[in-house]
């Protein structure tokens, strides 16, 4: 399992803004270690974003994103105490799962 993803959500006038820093190697699969071999791909395929109890954010994602990436949006409609959560799946099926409240 991967660490725990960092999440600042914050109100910004009649939005919220939520920061993710979600930590994973995201491998491609088409680099080379030292000795010659191809390293795996390993990368998140899915990321969920529920606000409030509603589904904001469904989206698929692949290789081309660097390692540990962050994500930014803005959300309307939410407003200070609304749980956010974060989903994400990866291509060799770790999940990983954190929430925080919008500040």
């Amino acid at each position: 399992m991967a660490d725990p993803m960092k999440i600042r959500a914050q109100m910004k006038g009649d939005s919220a803004e939520i920061r993710v820093l979600m930590s994973h190697p995201m491998e491609t699969g088409q680099r080379k270690d030292n000795a010659g071999n191809v390293v795996p791909a390993h990368f998140i395929q899915s990321i969920t974003v529920d606000v409030g109890g509603k589904r904001v954010i469904q989206g698929q994602t692949g290789p081309a994103i660097s390692r540990n990436p962050v994500f930014g949006f803005k959300v309307k409609g939410a407003k200070a105490g609304d749980k956010v959560v974060i989903n994400w799946v990866d291509n060799k099926g770790d999940k990983r799962t954190d929430e925080a409240t919008i500040s």
